[in-house]
């Protein structure tokens, strides 16, 4: 297949959802064909399809799917079942928030609709393209707002980012590297530096990928090199997405965000968090609240084909970890730009 630099994760196609096989990147460009909800729930799970935005617009896909399975005509029932591809969508990643709110939007509109189950259905479908459009409009405003909350010095920036926060985790164009590519139309990005983001390297085989498409500069760092790099003034900001954000603006990011926010802050150098409104979760009050993902421990211990210790070690490995809102400048969102302490002023804001 020919790569083309407008990359779109998640697509609706005919009668079915096409999603881009991230897990297969960069060696091979592949789609999966996706009919069923269970098939979508799987593709979530072992991260064919990855990022909040990218989880949220193929859950809502994955909700269409199983309400069309659905055979039942009694409204009351199909609600019913309906909950249950719900239920079953939401056990798939226990982190990004996006995943909720927008399974908790296609259950919400299907008992708001008055109509018998097929007109249900067929709104059902509709809200799905609708939260897949709303999502890239969404992240060409956070990308441009970015551009806005950027350093004015110098004029040309070297943008540092950690794990994959671009069209892949998104409908398209990105949140992190949503800036980066505004910055880059507008002549103001000099080079991205891609943390590698071990263990499952979304930087090095995701983020790298994106911007040679689009003959973005990148170079990529191992997740060790940042301090080094900051300490030397190879990097003037730091732009990563977000898995959730409390009500305070504690962050949940790929394993390895906080440790990068302690470096960025012992160098001052900025740091912005780069997200839609959809993932701030105003039900929490603080990071601690957060549930963090552990993963299987064959990504620690595996790399490829290859294990790299012995057998005899143990394994932890956490997906995420939480980011306090006093190491974060600003978060970037598509209504502008907010300083964590002040997202409560955004919360009318957050679509429903």
């Amino acid at each position: 297949m020919t790569f083309t630099n407008q990359v779109y994760p998640v697509v609706w196609y005919e009668d079915h959802v096409l999603l881009i096989d991230q897990t297969r990147l960069p060696e091979e460009y592949d789609l999966v064909q996706i009919s069923r909800s269970d098939d979508m729930a799987e593709a979530i799970k072992t991260m064919i399809v990855r990022g909040a935005p990218a989880i949220g617009v193929a859950a809502a896909y994955g909700m269409y799917l199983g309400a069309r399975e659905i055979e039942t005509r009694d409204r009351d029932q199909f609600l019913v079942e309906l909950e249950a591809v719900a239920k079953r969508l939401k056990a798939t990643r226990p982190t990004a928030v996006n995943l909720f709110w927008a399974i908790d939007r296609m259950v919400r509109t299907a008992k708001q609709t008055i109509g018998p189950v097929e007109y249900l259905q067929e709104v059902l479908l509709k809200t799905a393209q609708l939260i897949n459009t709303e999502d890239l409009q969404t992240c060409q405003a956070i990308g441009d707002h970015g551009l806005l909350a950027l350093p004015p010095e110098p004029q040309q920036l070297r943008i540092l980012t950690h794990c994959n926060a671009g069209a892949l985790a998104t409908a398209g164009y990105g949140t992190a590297l949503g800036v980066v590519r505004s910055a880059w139309r507008e002549g103001r990005l000099e080079r991205v530096y891609a943390d590698e983001t071990r263990p499952r390297l979304q930087g090095a085989k995701l983020t790298a990928w994106e911007c040679v498409q689009e003959g973005i500069p990148v170079t990529l760092l191992t997740d060790s090199m940042a301090a080094h790099c900051m300490q030397r003034k190879m990097v003037d900001v730091v732009v990563v997405g977000a898995d959730r954000i409390a009500a305070n603006g504690d962050t949940a990011n790929k394993i390895g965000t906080y440790s990068l926010a302690l470096v960025a802050k012992a160098h001052n150098v900025p740091f912005f968090v780069a997200a839609p409104l959809s993932t701030i979760d105003f039900n929490l009050s603080d990071g601690s609240q957060i549930p963090i993902e552990e993963r299987d421990p064959v990504e620690v211990y595996q790399i490829g084909d290859t294990r790299i210790c012995p057998p005899e070690v143990e394994f932890y490995n956490p997906a995420f970890d939480v980011t306090p809102a006093e190491l974060i400048t600003g978060i970037i969102t598509e209504h502008g730009v907010v300083k964590p302490g002040e997202l409560v002023n955004f919360r009318e804001k957050q679509a429903v």
